[in-house]
């Protein structure tokens, strides 16, 4: 599909434009359910969960959310049997190699947050490829969280902080949450406004923890292979009905 042929997803009239997250991220939970009910293996879930996330990466363009953060492999994914964690590494080079030329024709700019480095090296390299080539679009900012752990996270800025404060390069009293912020995988990212999660499990699953304090949460049991467009504007009502105070009256 050309960028010309795409389609465009109208932002349904009972939205407010101006009411909408700028920055959503997604848990997209489901994928090997999906696949059970149907008699199917779980690769078959993640191949749909692939076409979901494109769908809902097309929606957040069209309806003006300037950031989409999606959890595609956590640090705890390595637990998974090998067949299903070397058939996501696959599968995420494969859909690299094959929408890298529509995201540039859709100027979607592409990141990736995580320990990069425990990555198959082929995979590495096609994320190097997709982030150098899409660096200067300026379009939505597709951030893709891989290998990651919000623990894991927060552990690396300290001891980089840490390290710093050792060689004398910084003074503790200079810490504060600015400086901490620019040691974190997401330094320059906006927090999330709204987390989504699907298939209905009423936890964060160790994604974002220090991004998170105060995004709204919505969590649906809707597997995510099924989380369309549809799916996505209940979200967006949810949200826009909330008073978001930030701690204040």
């Amino acid at each position: 599909m050309t960028a010309k042929q795409r389609v465009v997803y109208e932002l349904p009239a009972d939205l407010d434009p101006n009411r909408l997250p700028k920055h959503i991220a997604v848990i997209m939970d489901g994928n090997g359910r999906w696949a059970k009910r149907r008699g199917w293996p779980r690769t078959m879930g993640h191949r749909q969960g692939v076409e979901t996330l494109k769908e809902l990466l097309r929606c957040c363009r069209d309806w003006g959310i300037e950031a989409l953060t999606a959890y595609a492999f956590s640090t705890e994914n390595w637990g998974r049997p090998l067949e299903e964690v070397d058939f996501l590494m696959a599968l995420f080079e494969r859909v690299l190699m094959r929408e890298l030329r529509e995201m540039m024709e859709e100027e979607v700019r592409i990141q990736f947050v995580g320990n990069l480095n425990a990555l198959p090296t082929s995979l590495q390299a096609k994320i190097e490829e997709s982030r150098e080539s899409t660096r200067n679009n300026h379009g939505i900012l597709f951030n893709v969280a891989t290998n990651y752990g919000g623990r894991q996270e927060i552990i690396r800025a300290c001891q980089e902080i840490a390290s710093q404060v050792q060689q004398g390069q910084l003074n503790p009293d200079d810490i504060d949450e600015v400086l901490f912020e620019k040691h974190l995988y997401t330094a320059g990212l906006s927090h999330p406004d709204l987390l989504i999660r699907t298939s209905g499990e009423m936890r964060i699953s160790n994604f974002l923890l220090w991004q998170m304090a105060y995004a709204e949460i919505y969590v649906t049991d809707t597997l995510w292979p099924d989380f369309d467009s549809s799916e996505f504007h209940l979200a967006l009502c949810s949200y826009q009905k909330r008073d978001r105070r930030f701690g204040k009256v």
